[in-house]
């Protein structure tokens, strides 16, 4: 399941936040719990550390933002919501969202799983996220605020800033409301 997106939200809100709370790589799960995808392109390269991954994730409250304003517009129940500040320099390798927190919460719900990926800034020279479709890549580049990505487990993607400012993303996250 893959679909473009459009949010209309107060998306200044995400890029002035505080991100120096955090700092990390998504790598320490993905190289444990994505073998299979990583044996396919060769393994996991040694040369992928937190000097050319890192990340500044914020998890984002019920109290902090109207989730079900977010869900209205995607068309998703929303479970978790949180947006990324990635580096000039940084990557995000080759992935599939395994959406480990809402499982945890809902362990027995099979209702399809899915996350928004919106960019929170029109495009800059040096960003893009390349996903999979069909057994296809296809490249993600030249978007506005606002634009974004709905795709469940079963795409994989990845992300990069080769830029030189500062890339933003929002992810909301939950599960897909079968009328949309």
């Amino acid at each position: 399941m893959l679909k473009a997106a459009k949010l209309d939200y107060d998306l200044q809100q995400f890029i002035d936040a505080d991100y120096t709370v955090h700092s990390g790589s998504c790598i320490s799960h993905q190289v444990h719990e994505l073998k299979d995808i990583h044996e396919k392109f060769g393994g996991f390269p040694d040369s992928y550390d937190l000097g050319n991954t890192l990340i500044r994730q914020l998890w984002w409250t019920r109290e902090q933002l109207d989730f079900e304003e977010l869900g209205a517009q995607l068309g998703i129940e929303v479970v978790t919501v949180s947006s990324i500040l990635q580096p000039p320099g940084n990557i995000i390798p080759v992935h599939r969202d395994t959406f480990f927190q809402i499982k945890r919460a809902f362990p027995d719900d099979t209702r399809l799983k899915v996350r928004a990926n919106m960019y929170l800034e029109d495009w800059h020279v040096g960003e893009y996220i390349q996903y999979q479709k069909d057994k296809e890549w296809h490249n993600s580049t030249h978007w506005k605020a606002g634009e974004g990505w709905i795709w469940d487990s079963s795409h994989l993607h990845l992300s990069a800033n080769a830029g030189m400012t500062n890339k933003y993303t929002l992810q909301v996250s939950g599960f897909l409301v079968e009328d949309q």
